[in-house]
């Protein structure tokens, strides 16, 4: 009995050794299926500008406003890519809402996407994506009597097309964004419904390496 315990202990424990190498090596014979190479894929950063407003109930009262952001990317497959970033936004409101003039929602968003589509002539490269996002919504004060601060969780959904300049790009895109569990305009109508979306566009500029 005791030679089987022991038997048994070293099997249990070439077991838990074993099963984190065999887990690389899956993970490497699926990346060779797919044709994954991590020295290849290539890696940027891109600077975005660009305009969008609130729709629906929640763009009522709101207008158009300016955007930045910044964002990291990697084109992991030859038509697939991934990016995660920031966004920044001021969204006016209707001064006839508040009484004065200059008042606006600050959005701060951080989100990750996926892109798909094909490189044409080495140059053209148009997709589509989609992601996930978290924005925070930030009411100027001269606004926070009516609209309040509040956490969005956004589902992106984007078109676009960029242009390759050797290790230089430049692109343009459109992003409609569905936005979940906003409260922050639940005050602007009360008992009514004030929820909305989010559509942007804005051009890109950037580097590969």
């Amino acid at each position: 009995m005791k030679n089987r315990s022991v038997v048994g202990s070293l099997a249990a424990a070439a077991l838990l050794f074993a099963v984190p190498a065999l887990a690389q090596v899956e993970a490497q014979e699926v990346g060779t299926k797919l044709h994954y190479n991590p020295a290849e894929a290539q890696v940027g950063l891109d600077v975005r500008v660009g305009l969008g407003g609130l729709t629906g109930a929640a763009g009522e009262y709101t207008g158009t406003g300016p955007l930045l952001g910044i964002a990291a990317d990697a084109q992991v497959w030859p038509a697939l890519g991934v990016e995660v970033g920031y966004e920044g936004q001021r969204i006016p409101i209707d001064e006839s809402l508040i009484g004065s003039s200059g008042e606006g929602l600050y959005r701060h968003n951080l989100g990750l996407m996926a892109k798909a589509g094909p490189l044409i002539n080495d140059k053209w490269r148009p997709f589509v994506g989609a992601g996930l996002g978290l924005s925070y919504i930030n009411p100027t004060d001269g606004a926070d009597f009516l609209y309040k601060n509040d956490i969005v969780e956004e589902l992106p959904l984007a078109a676009g097309v960029d242009y390759n300049f050797g290790t230089i790009f430049a692109g343009a895109r459109a992003s409609y964004r569905l936005m979940f569990g906003e409260s922050f305009a639940e005050d602007v109508r009360p008992g009514l419904d004030n929820s909305g979306n989010l559509f942007n566009a804005n051009i890109t500029l950037g580097g590969r390496f």
